[in-house]
C-alpha cells in the first residue's frame, strides 16, 4: 500500500492550504482562497495519471480513471470536499506528528496550556502505538475532509501503480462549500456519470453511514424598543429579554449536548443583539421525517405563543430546510452499502453502520440522482482545536477504496 511518510506528506500539504469557507458569501466557492488547493489539486490528479481532469468554473474537480478490465462494470465514483469549517480557523494550520503513541496526555501547545488528553477524548485509546497527526492547539486541523481528499488520490495513485488490480471505471470528485451546506448544489451528476459513488468524509476507523439527519436552520428576529433607560418605565421593550423567552421555551435537554444516536435536538449556535433587536440563529436537526416537522412547528408556535403574550409582533421567524436523510435514497439500492461492508470485512476492519448525526454531500447528491453512502475517513473531534487523525486509519481507508473497486469489476462478471 502507499508508503505511510508519503501519506503524511500528502495530507499535511493540503491542510496547511487555507480552504475555510464563508457562509456569508453569495458566490462559489464561497472563498477565492479555496482555489488555492482546487488548482492543486487538478494538477496533482494530472500528474499521478488520472484522465478527463477538470475543473469548472465554480471548482467543481472531477477526474477518471478508466477502466482496466475487458467485461463492462459499473461506474462509481468517489468523492470528499476540500473546504473546512467556518466555525474555527483553518488558517495556519501546523500539524504536530506523534509517532508510537503511548496514550497519554499530548501536549498541543505548552504556552496556552492545550491538551489533548484521553481523559477527555477516550478514543485516543484506540491507537496506542500508531501514528497521530494533531493540531498544534490554536486551529483546526482539517481532516474533514482534506482526508478524504487523501485517501481518494492515493488510492488511484496505487491503483495506476498496480495495474494488475483489476477494477472498472471510477470516477473522482471534489467539491468546495461542503461546509456551509452547499457543497453539492452545483455538482454536475449527469457530468460525473456515476452510478453511484461514496463520499470519504466520516469519522473514526470503520465508520459506514446511510442515514444522516434532516436538516433546517432557523433565523428568530426580536423586535425592541429602546428608549433612555431613565425614562423607560412602560416604553421600553428589550429585545433580548424576550429573546430569552423564546431559547427557555424549547425543550432544554433536546440540545446537542443532551442527545445522542437518533434523537433530534435544537441548536442555538448564535446570538447577536441589543436592547432595539435580537437574532437568535438556530440549526433543526432530526433523523424521523416526522419528528423534523414537529420540531420546526413547535419553533412557530412558540413565535406566536410569545407575540399573543404582549399583543403584538416583537417575534418572527424564518425557517429553511437545508437537506433530507438520504436513507429514503439508499434504501432501494443497498448493495451498494453492502459492498461497502463487503471491503472492510475483507481487510480487517469492523464495519460500524450508524446514523450520521450530521449531514454530507452524500445527502444531497442521493437526492440528485447519485446514491451516495459514507465512508470513514479516520478523524476524530473535527471543527476544533482538539481534532487529531491516525495515519493508521487512512491507510485503511484507502484500503477500502481499492477493494470496494475490485469487489464491483468481479461482481460485474
Amino acid at each position: 500500500m502507499i508508503k505511510k511518510q508519503h501519506l503524511i506528506d500528502r495530507f499535511i500539504s493540503y491542510v496547511t492550504v487555507d480552504t475555510e469557507s464563508d457562509p456569508e458569501s453569495t458566490t462559489t466557492p464561497s472563498t477565492l482562497k479555496q482555489w488555492d488547493l482546487a488548482n492543486a489539486l487538478v494538477e496533482e490528479l494530472k500528474k499521478i495519471g488520472l484522465q478527463d481532469v477538470t475543473i469548472d468554473k465554480h471548482a467543481y474537480i472531477m477526474a477518471t480513471l478508466p477502466s482496466n478490465v475487458t467485461h463492462e462494470v459499473p461506474v462509481i465514483g468517489f468523492i470528499a470536499h476540500f473546504d473546512t469549517t467556518p466555525d474555527f480557523t483553518g488558517a495556519n494550520v501546523n500539524p504536530q506528528i506523534i509517532e508510537n503513541y503511548d496514550g497519554k496526555d499530548i501536549v498541543l501547545n505548552a504556552t496556552q496550556g492545550i491538551i489533548l488528553s484521553p481523559d477527555d477524548f477516550d478514543d485516543l485509546l484506540q491507537y496506542k502505538g500508531q501514528t497521530l497527526i494533531t493540531t498544534d492547539g490554536t486551529t483546526l486541523l482539517g481532516a474533514d475532509d482534506k482526508a478524504g481528499i487523501t485517501e481518494i488520490i492515493s488510492a488511484m495513485e496505487y491503483l495506476i501503480q498496480h495495474p494488475e488490480i483489476k477494477h472498472g471505471p471510477i470516477r473522482v470528485g471534489f467539491t468546495p462549500d461542503e461546509e456551509i451546506g452547499r457543497g453539492a448544489h452545483l455538482f454536475d451528476v449527469e457530468k460525473f456519470g456515476a452510478e453511484w459513488a461514496y463520499t470519504m468524509d466520516g469519522s473514526q476507523i470503520g465508520e459506514l453511514e446511510y442515514e444522516n439527519f434532516n436538516a433546517a436552520g432557523a433565523k428568530v428576529t426580536v423586535q425592541g424598543k429602546i428608549v433612555h433607560p431613565g425614562y423607560a418605565k412602560g416604553k421600553m421593550v428589550n429585545s433580548m429579554y424576550i429573546a430569552q423567552e423564546y431559547i427557555n421555551s424549547l425543550p432544554p435537554l433536546e440540545t446537542p449536548e443532551h442527545t445522542e444516536g437518533r434523537e433530534g435536538f435544537f441548536h442555538l449556535h448564535t446570538v447577536h443583539g441589543n436592547v432595539e433587536q435580537t437574532i437568535l440563529e438556530y440549526i433543526i436537526r432530526d433523523h424521523d421525517m416526522d419528528h423534523f416537522e414537529t420540531r420546526k412547528e413547535m419553533m412557530r408556535q412558540q413565535t406566536s405563543e410569545i407575540n399573543a403574550k404582549y399583543a403584538k409582533d416583537v417575534i418572527s421567524i424564518e425557517i429553511k430546510d437545508q437537506y433530507y436523510n438520504m436513507r429514503e435514497k439508499i434504501a432501494p439500492v443497498m448493495h451498494i452499502v453492502d459492498i461497502a461492508e463487503e471491503a472492510m470485512n475483507a481487510i480487517g476492519i469492523t464495519p460500524l453502520i450508524k446514523p450520521i448525526r450530521g449531514g454530507t454531500d452524500g445527502s444531497q447528491l442521493s437526492y440528485k440522482g447519485l446514491p451516495c453512502p459514507n465512508i470513514f475517513a479516520g478523524g476524530h473531534n473535527f471543527h476544533g482545536r482538539y481534532e487529531y487523525i491516525p495515519v493508521e486509519s487512512m491507510q485503511k481507508a484507502i484500503e477500502v477504496i481499492v477493494k470496494i473497486t475490485t469487489l464491483v469489476s468481479e461482481s460485474a462478471l
